[in-house]
């Protein structure tokens, strides 16, 4: 046993071509762990209201729409900020969803909404894009804030009431399918 626990001190503190293992090993753990940290905090950088508005298209459109509505302004100080509805806050779906984004970057780069007229002329697409992914990860973002369970229905409209008792707790619906809008004005839905 000895001699076994010999040999591997040995092949961790004997030198390679130029370092030893021991030092290599040490070096890529410490060299992970900044990887890591500067990664975390460039996708945290990402998720910035700042960052999401640096370009004019969203600083000039949807920035503007989102301010008169509640989900910006209200009396209890609460303000979502573009990441709390866009990107997912559990750490795997919010890579799945970076990805995704980076095929956004291509559209900024080669100016597809780069003014109003070809923002408005691409909003049902973006718009739907948006509606179909909320669908499909049952509006997982709207829950972060807005827990069915929490839900006082004698404070809520009695239509809002009875769709969220029934649709939404039979999980017919989704957020998503009701609450188009909620946040950014619709696009023209003309020809829908």
């Amino acid at each position: 046993m000895r001699d076994l626990l010999s040999r591997y001190w040995r092949t961790l503190t004997s030198p390679s071509a130029y370092y030893s293992l021991g030092f290599l090993t040490i070096g890529g753990f410490i060299g992970g762990i900044v990887f890591w940290g500067a990664f975390n905090t460039a996708m945290e950088l990402t998720n910035t209201e700042t960052f999401c508005i640096g370009c004019h298209v969203m600083r000039d459109n949807v920035y503007q729409e989102i301010q008169p509505t509640i989900h910006f302004t209200n009396r209890s100080g609460v303000r979502a900020k573009c990441s709390n509805c866009h990107v997912p806050h559990d750490w795997t779906y919010k890579i799945a969803r970076k990805m995704q984004a980076s095929k956004e970057v291509w559209g900024w780069i080669f100016g597809t909404i780069s003014t109003r007229e070809k923002f408005l002329a691409k909003r049902q697409e973006l718009a739907g894009r948006e509606w179909e992914r909320m669908k499909a990860n049952d509006s997982r973002e709207c829950r972060n804030c807005h827990e069915f369970q929490a839900m006082d229905f004698t404070r809520q409209s009695k239509r809002g009431a009875d769709a969220h008792s029934s649709s939404l707790a039979r999980a017919d619906k989704t957020c998503i399918d009701c609450h188009k809008g909620i946040a950014h004005r619709l696009p023209d839905m003309a020809g829908q």
